[in-house]
């Protein structure tokens, strides 16, 4: 259109005779400027989704149907599933941080999630560029909708954190009843009452895509689903109830099938706006399930949220652009500081050489590309309740072989443990059951080292920085 335009313009007003060489100059700058503006137009729009304490073991596709969420399950077989993806932490704040951020979380400063006990301590430090920031800078509109908790107090508000729009919960003022609330909307609160959260979060998000659809968008959608208080549509829960379920995990089941029935609704807007072809989603959830609401299926993975093992890091991860990344089921190891650099490079955003990540992009795989992904060797996770101890509940991962420091309970959190590390081959003991460790001395030996550096590398970059 814009090409189209300038030459008639030109040839109007006489120009219509220059030599072939002026000519041809001319069409180049018409050609230049045209793409120019078709590349504007066409920037990728991302919407970002995120559940809370979702287990892998909750996906309808991974668990023999024992709950209802076609609309993920949709996703999954309509994009790029990822088996062996893995959350930054065991709890909420360090895995945000490190998903917004695509830094470990022991950078970012966000270390822990008890926001009245360590408040320096569960919040990204306000030098760190987030997501959101850097999708501003690069001329697209930016919203939160749902849960914050990386930073309390006005100057961590995702309104001063690169979000233009938000709508949730910033840090403590967290919900104790998903059906009568406090939402902060632009950053004034709001008494909601009968409304049920996942469902309003869903309509905000809905409308924040109607309003911006004719520009480019970035949208993290962050459901507080299925974090307790644990509540959901009764006539739902009695339907898992009459499955046998007992019911905490009936409530938590029909929780997730509202979030799902969210997400196709989400999904509709985009087909009906004509913006699925232009958008990315990702799925994905901040860690596994909370071991204080029960027990229920998670594919029979040891450990749950709060702790390294599998079950309390390793998430769904799903991405989706249709047209641009073929369905199925990748083994690559992901993990969340990867994801904020595959954004930038899926969306061609320029970052400025200041910027660095501890992930890498995946974008390569996703669009089926020749060219090789350069992912870190190393993968590390640890947490423990307050100030770091790198011997508690801590871990790295290189290939399929993944050392663990164990779980150490509340008394021990103040000091080193003397626990020892033990070693597990993930892809053949997935179940972490078989300690290697005397077995591959060897290899027991560096990945030990390897994660004592880089735990002090960290500890030191967040007490400097």
């Amino acid at each position: 259109m814009a090409m189209m335009y300038l030459l008639h313009y030109r040839t109007k007003n006489g120009q219509g005779h220059l030599n072939g060489m002026t000519n041809l100059y001319s069409l180049l700058l018409v050609l230049i400027f045209s793409i120019s503006i078709i590349n504007g137009q066409e920037k990728p729009n991302v919407i970002l989704i995120l559940a809370d304490d979702m287990a892998l073991g909750d996906l309808g596709n991974l668990n023999g149907r024992l709950n209802k969420t076609p609309h993920l399950d949709q996703l999954m077989d309509s994009g790029m599933f990822f088996s062996s993806a893995y959350s930054a932490s065991a709890v909420c704040t360090p895995a945000r941080a490190a998903l917004l951020t695509g830094k470990y979380p022991h950078k970012t400063g966000a270390v822990t999630l008890n926001m009245e006990r360590f408040p320096e301590l569960s919040r990204v430090k306000l030098n760190e560029r987030t997501i959101g920031d850097l999708f501003r800078e690069q001329g697209y509109s930016t919203g939160l909708i749902g849960k914050w908790h990386i930073g309390d107090g006005e100057k961590y508000h995702p309104l001063r954190r690169g979000f233009q729009e938000f709508v949730g919960f910033k840090g403590y003022d967290v919900p104790k009843d998903y059906y009568n609330y406090r939402l902060d909307f632009q950053g004034i609160y709001r008494e909601v009452t009968n409304e049920y959260l996942t469902d309003v979060l869903t309509e905000n998000a809905i409308e924040f895509v109607e309003e911006h659809q004719n520009e480019p968008f970035f949208l993290h959608l962050a459901y507080y689903t299925p974090h307790r208080p644990l509540s959901a549509p009764q006539d739902l829960i009695d339907f898992y109830l009459s499955k046998g379920f007992d019911l905490n995990t009936a409530t938590i089941y029909a929780m997730i099938e509202v979030m799902d029935k969210g997400i196709g609704k989400l999904m509709q807007t985009l087909k009906q706006k004509s913006l699925l072809k232009n958008t990315i989603i990702v799925f994905a959830s901040d860690n596994g399930p909370d071991p204080l609401v029960g027990e229920r299926y998670n594919l029979n993975q040891r450990g749950t949220k709060y702790t390294i093992n599998e079950g309390g890091i390793h998430v769904p991860l799903i991405f989706y652009w249709e047209g641009k990344i073929k369905p199925s089921i990748q083994e690559q190891i992901v993990h969340f500081t990867d994801i904020l650099p595959t954004l930038i490079d899926l969306c061609n955003l320029t970052i400025p050489d200041s910027i660095s990540f501890d992930g890498g992009s995946i974008g390569p795989l996703l669009l089926g590309s020749s060219l090789k992904i350069e992912l870190p060797q190393y993968r590390y996770w640890q947490w423990n309740r307050g100030i770091p101890y790198y011997s508690h509940n801590a871990a790295i991962r290189d290939g399929d072989w993944k050392l663990v420091f164990p779980y150490v309970t509340r008394e021990m959190v103040h000091s080193e443990s003397d626990s020892l590390p033990m070693l597990y081959n993930i892809k053949d003991d997935p179940y972490e059951k078989k300690n290697l460790s005397k077995m591959e001395k060897t290899r027991y030996n560096t990945m030990w080292t390897e994660l004592n550096q880089w735990g002090r590398e960290v500890e030191m970059h967040r007490l400097t920085n």
